[in-house]
C-alpha cells in the first residue's frame, strides 16, 4: 500500500459520520485558507505572479514547503494543491486589500469558527481528530477531500 493510501485510510477512521464529513468539507478548506491569510501578514517583500496577483515571499515559501510534502505523496495531488493554494492566495490578497490592517481579524474569525466546527464534527463522530495522533494529518485533511473529487472524475492520484 502506498503511503498516501495508508494516510487516507488512517484519516478516514475518524471521519465516518456524514455530518462530520460535511463539516470537514466546509471547515478544512477554510482553515487552510485562513492559515495562508495569517502567513500573508508576515512582513516580507511581495512578487507579482501572472493571473494570481501579488504574493508575499513568506507565503510562497510556505506553499512550496506544503507542496513538497504533497509531492512526496503524489505529484498529481501536489500540482492540483499548489494551484488551489494560489487561488486561495488570490482571495487572501483581496481580503488584505479590502480590510487593510484589520484583515487579521477576518482570518482569525474564520480560523476560530472553522476549528469550532471541526471539533463539533468530531464530537458528533465520537472520535478525536487525527492530528492529535500525528501532526502530519493537518496537511492530509485537504488532500483527503481532494482525493474524493479525483475519484469521482476517475483521475488517479
Amino acid at each position: 500500500m502506498r503511503k498516501i493510501d495508508h494516510l487516507f485510510s488512517e484519516y478516514a477512521e475518524s471521519h465516518q459520520n456524514s455530518t462530520n464529513k460535511t463539516i470537514h468539507w466546509i471547515c478544512v478548506p477554510l482553515i487552510l485558507w485562513s492559515i495562508l491569510g495569517f502567513i500573508s501578514l508576515i512582513p516580507s517583500p511581495h512578487i507579482f505572479i501572472e493571473y494570481f496577483g501579488m504574493i508575499s515571499i513568506v507565503s510562497l515559501v510556505a506553499i512550496f514547503l506544503v507542496t513538497f510534502f504533497y509531492f512526496r505523496l503524489s505529484w498529481r495531488i501536489a500540482l492540483i494543491m499548489v494551484f488551489i493554494m494560489f487561488l486561495m492566495e488570490h482571495l487572501v490578497y483581496f481580503i488584505n486589500i479590502e480590510f487593510q490592517h484589520k484583515s487579521w481579524i477576518f482570518f482569525l474569525s474564520v480560523f476560530v469558527l472553522s476549528w469550532i466546527g471541526q471539533f463539533y464534527g468530531h464530537k458528533i463522530e465520537g472520535k478525536k481528530p487525527s492530528f492529535l495522533k500525528d501532526l502530519q494529518f493537518l496537511l492530509v485533511g485537504p488532500i483527503w477531500l481532494l482525493h474524493f473529487i479525483l475519484k469521482k472524475f476517475g483521475i488517479k492520484y
